[in-house]
């Protein structure tokens, strides 16, 4: 069980971030805001897949102006993410947005921030300050910038990044400190991995207010999974961070379903539909396993609602073990296959009938505890591996032969 970091709770529309709440999915538009049909499609969309939370970009006058209809449309918060102009953090707030997200590196100048505070201070709107790597470090002034980056830190090989994070952060929550206005939220993203956890781990020490876990840049889901599931997953196990978003340079529906399932696997969030689990390549396997495991999986995220663990393992030598914790289990050998529910044999299946032999019993499994007559994750019985010399057996052909060889040997032997 992970102890979470106690922060302050905030609410962002209807979803609290902070405090005891479980952490909260956003993901973010790649489209336009002004284009309300594609925004709004879009936003649905994820909010489908299961993000709690919807960011938009509102960099020109256009899109806060499309704001007040995208609203109507969609059922999940929704933050402006405000960069350059504060007029559009206030118009924004006027449409009637659940939180801004602004940036210290871009809106500095104090009357305008103090202005932005008062209009959600007015409205209980909390505010995102992102002092992300990339806006944070002074680009006009080289001389400013060189003494920034002789700041603390100085035994950490990101000190100075540290450095300027924090101080930008420490400078920039006094205007909110001083107008009274802690609906706070924070993000300290990098492309860097390392300076990520390191930022992460600092600022929580500074600070109670709730944090937003983030890789920027992190690239393409083929390797921004990795980059971005390393430090969040790690922040995450030692109990700091209060909301995620993984970025992709890919469909955002990617980055709620591997967010949802990082916190899945972590025990943060309370899973929904199905977990599949099932075993690598290895030449132990006697049916086409991927395809099987790819249609199994369509076919769980259509029909099962409930957190049924299913196993698909594709031989008898280690699929009898790795399926001892699965509710529904299918191991196959000698193109067939073996179902087993809560550890109890119910079926003995060709291969090309094991797809809808297993949804099946998936399906009945999920009546039955609906129903109360079964509980999630509690097996009947031990499943016990077929002999390997029965027709699941994947040496069947191997043992006989041998058999063979060894009995007619005995035959010469014995004339």
């Amino acid at each position: 069980m992970i102890s979470r970091r106690k922060t302050r709770q905030v609410m962002v529309g209807n979803v609290p971030i902070g405090g005891d709440a479980p952490v909260v999915v956003q993901s973010m538009t790649s489209g336009y805001t002004h284009d309300i049909d594609n925004c709004v499609r879009e936003i649905n969309k994820l909010a489908a897949a299961g993000a709690d939370i919807v960011r938009v970009a509102v960099p020109e006058r256009k899109d806060t102006e499309a704001l007040k209809e995208i609203m109507k449309q969609v059922h999940v918060p929704i933050v402006a993410d405000v960069h350059f102009h504060f007029q559009r953090a206030l118009e924004a707030i006027e449409a009637g947005v659940s939180k801004i997200r602004l940036n210290p590196g871009n809106i500095n100048d104090r009357q305008q921030v103090e202005r932005v505070i008062d209009a959600c201070k007015e409205r209980h709107l909390p505010i995102r300050v992102g002092v992300n790597e990339g806006s944070i470090v002074e680009r006009k002034d080289k001389q400013k910038r060189m003494r920034e980056l002789g700041g603390v830190f100085s035994d950490n090989r990101h000190g100075h990044i540290l450095a300027i994070m924090i101080t930008k952060l420490e400078e920039y929550l006094d205007i909110f400190y001083e107008r009274n206005f802690y609906d706070i939220v924070i993000s300290a993203k990098s492309i860097d991995p390392i300076l990520v956890m390191d930022a992460y781990r600092e600022i929580s020490k500074r600070f109670d207010h709730p944090l937003h876990l983030g890789v920027t840049h992190a690239g393409p889901k083929e390797t921004g999974t990795i980059r971005s599931v390393v430090p969040l997953g790690t922040l995450l196990a030692g109990g700091i961070g209060d909301t995620i978003r993984i970025s992709y340079a890919n469909d955002p529906i990617y980055e709620v379903q591997d967010g949802l399932e990082l916190l899945y696997v972590l025990g943060l969030r309370q899973r929904k539909g199905a977990e599949l689990i099932a075993c690598p390549t290895c030449g132990r396997i006697q049916v086409d396993l991927f395809t099987l495991v790819q249609h199994v999986n369509r076919k769980l995220k259509e029909e099962i609602t409930l957190p049924i663990k299913v196993a698909v393992m594709g031989c008898v030598v280690n699929g009898p073990g790795e399926c001892e914790g699965a509710d529904v289990a299918i191991f196959a050998g000698d193109k067939r296959g073996i179902i087993y529910v809560q550890g109890e044999k119910v079926a003995n299946v060709p291969e090309e009938n094991i797809l809808d032999a297993l949804l099946e019993e998936c399906k009945k499994f999920q009546a039955k505890v609906l129903r109360g007559e079964a509980k999630l994750g509690e097996k009947v019985v031990d499943i016990l591996p077929p002999d390997p010399i029965g027709e699941l057996g994947s040496g069947y052909a191997k043992i006989s032969a041998a058999k063979a060889e060894s009995d007619r040997a005995l035959q010469i032997l014995n004339q």
